[in-house]
């Protein structure tokens, strides 16, 4: 009963949305938690468009906490398409070991490689057509690596960034294609790169899929809780 109370409570008392103000609480909270795989990466020197690539494809269906050390295995043994493509099949499978699919992801990274290295000379141009005419980059992968290596503005909508703009009530949309095409459309293209850097890890381990932190959470006067049945 409590639970309902404070529920409704907190639904009468909501502030005008505001995503600047948003944003920087967000980063605050989040500080203490470990950065999403990709950024992390970049920080420790991984920042290269065909790295970051590869790494988005590793950390497909697979957690951080793997796609982080599966990555650094990987770029201890090839750090370019020519590096890669000197791997067999064989070879990059076991290295991706411990991600999701790794002998389809093997085959998906080496037909990248081959074609940076015959169509581009092994330097993949920042290019979103050019990244998802690849075969196996999405548009969550290709703005992903865009907005990290290169800083070319680009939203990335995972699992935790669609949960959370739904939640928020700024986004009404059953699918993460179709929250991205709505949040390119609402946010300011110099806070593209900024959904995923934050909102990844906010969704991760504040507003998470089931229960969220509503009574610690930094944007609680702005979210419409939609969905909400239970929090902590």
């Amino acid at each position: 009963m409590l639970g309902k109370v404070s529920i409704t409570m907190q639904a009468v008392a909501k502030l005008p949305f505001d995503l600047d103000v948003m944003l920087s609480r967000i980063a605050e909270a989040v500080a203490p938690y470990p950065k999403a795989a990709m950024f992390d990466l970049y920080e420790q020197g991984y920042t290269s468009l065909f790295e970051q690539l590869l790494s988005c494809i590793i950390s497909i269906r697979t957690l951080d906490e793997t796609s982080i050390p599966v990555s650094l295995r990987l770029f201890a043994k090839a750090r370019t398409p020519e590096q890669l493509l000197r791997l067999t099949p064989q070879e990059l499978e076991a290295l991706l070991h411990g991600s999701s699919y790794p002998g389809q992801k093997a085959y998906t990274m080496l037909g990248i490689a081959k074609t940076a290295v015959e169509q581009y000379k092994g330097e993949l141009p920042a290019d979103f057509k050019v990244l998802t005419d690849l075969k196996g980059v999405g548009p969550k992968c290709a703005n992903l690596a865009l907005g990290v290596a290169a800083q070319v503005p680009a939203i990335s909508v995972d699992v935790h960034v669609h949960r959370v703009v739904n939640r928020w009530g700024y986004i009404k949309a059953s699918h993460p294609e179709k929250t991205l095409l709505q949040l390119e459309l609402k946010v300011p293209q110099e806070k593209w790169i900024d959904i995923n850097r934050l909102l990844m890890p906010f969704g991760k381990h504040i507003c998470t899929g089931s229960a969220p932190h509503c009574s610690t959470c930094p944007v609680l006067n702005y979210c419409q809780q939609v969905g909400v049945t239970k929090h902590r």
